[in-house]
């Protein structure tokens, strides 16, 4: 497991900075930027540094040739597809240009074909982007958490000229990928996340909360160019918990959101359930209260994530007849799981297989499939479940948690 834990925000050449600080070989940074035709182009300085007293690696990249003051959308994604690239380091450099051409072209109004790109163009953002994902393909971690980012504020000058802070790319990245972003009375004056930083991480991380369980192994810190009133770094957290091992399950925080609702009817309820679920809540449930005055009410409650929290939140207080939530932490326990087919008498049909901590595996027909089979052939559930259990299972998916 890799945690990125970005109290100060992040930016592409901190995070790679981080990941040589890790261990991560220079020479695996740049065999894929020579095969992308940037051998001779730049010079990558990294070293030794402090911010607020503590230590780190601070990363530079120095253009060696003249490079043009803007590219054109379209080059740039003509370039990453025909590089000789590995096919998932080619996939996750384009998804992660991808992710800011769309970002770009929202924020500006621009048709992606008709877009060019300024600082995301430049020799130093291949550098950024090439290097973290060649240096994530090394470490290859089991799992990605990242922590939520703190925007800064104030103004920033680009090549756009003065643009508030956060910036209108970093904006729609957080929007489009629901990235959890914090702003605080006492955060830093400055542009703490870059697009390019942000871009990487939507792309990458698998989520946007601290590790539940977790035990580092080793640790890599990338400093910012950036002066603060406190370090400014990002700190890249390698190490293990009970979920790296096989068939373990994966521990996660949550949140739970609760309120109790005495004047709401049926339908109100259902249509709550429905606008909780579409926020983003992992799922919700109802059950019967007999509350003060002998009224008979209901608590609803609804699992939520960090990064779902706030949309989710809005729905009980806009939508719902509650005066308020309750809101708790707690854990959960997830075991592997991927979609797949069961090979039955009755042909390929959806299911759902399952890793125990033992090691041993189990199948389940999507409820609704189950449903109609058992219409259709008149077959109990209970015979159903048992053929299903011994049919041959196919996958193509990796396990997910």
């Amino acid at each position: 497991m890799l945690w990125v834990d970005a109290p100060t925000g992040l930016a592409g050449d901190m995070l790679l900075a981080g990941f040589i600080d890790l261990g991560v070989p220079l020479s695996v940074i740049e065999e894929p930027l020579h095969r992308l035709g940037f051998a001779g182009c730049y010079c990558i300085d990294v070293i030794e540094d402090r911010s607020g007293g503590l230590r780190g690696r601070r990363l530079s990249v120095t253009s060696l040739k003249t490079q043009p003051s803007n590219r054109h959308w379209s080059e740039i994604q003509r370039q990453i597809i025909g590089a000789p690239l590995n096919s998932l380091l080619k996939d996750r450099v384009l998804a992660v240009f991808t992710a800011l051409a769309e970002a770009e072209s929202i924020a500006h109004g621009i048709e992606m074909n008709a877009l060019h790109f300024h600082e995301v163009g430049t020799v130093n953002a291949f550098v950024d982007v090439v290097g973290v994902c060649a240096a994530l393909e090394q470490v290859n971690p089991e799992w990605i958490c990242c922590s939520p980012l703190p925007t800064g504020r104030g103004t920033v000058s680009t090549a756009h000229g003065l643009l508030p802070v956060p910036v209108p790319a970093v904006l729609e990245l957080a929007r489009r990928y629901r990235v959890p972003l914090q702003q605080t009375n006492d955060s830093p004056n400055g542009e703490l996340v870059t697009p390019t930083g942000l871009a990487l991480m939507a792309v990458l991380a698998d989520c946007f909360a601290p590790p539940f369980i977790f035990t580092p192994e080793s640790i890599g810190v990338g400093l910012g160019h950036l002066r603060l009133d406190r370090p400014n770094l990002v700190r890249l957290i390698l190490g293990s918990s009970e979920s790296d091992v096989a068939n373990a399950p994966l521990g996660q925080a949550v949140i739970v959101q609760e309120a109790w609702i005495d004047d709401a009817t049926p339908e109100d309820l259902a249509l709550l359930m429905e606008r909780l679920r579409e926020a983003g809540a992992i799922d919700v449930a109802i059950h019967p209260l007999i509350m003060k005055k002998g009224r008979c009410g209901h608590g609803v409650m609804a699992l939520v994530d960090d990064a779902h929290a706030v949309a989710v939140r809005h729905v009980w207080l806009d939508t719902s007849s509650s005066l308020g939530l309750r809101e708790r932490r707690q854990g959960r326990w997830l075991l592997p799981r991927r979609m797949g087919l069961l090979d039955t008498q009755w042909g390929l049909l959806p299911a759902k297989q399952v890793k125990r901590p033992n090691g041993h595996l189990t199948v389940k027909l999507e409820a609704d499939e189950l449903g109609l089979l058992s219409r259709r052939t008149g077959c109990s559930l209970a015979d159903l479940r048992a053929t299903a259990a011994t049919a041959p299972f196919s996958s193509e998916e990796k396990w997910m948690w």
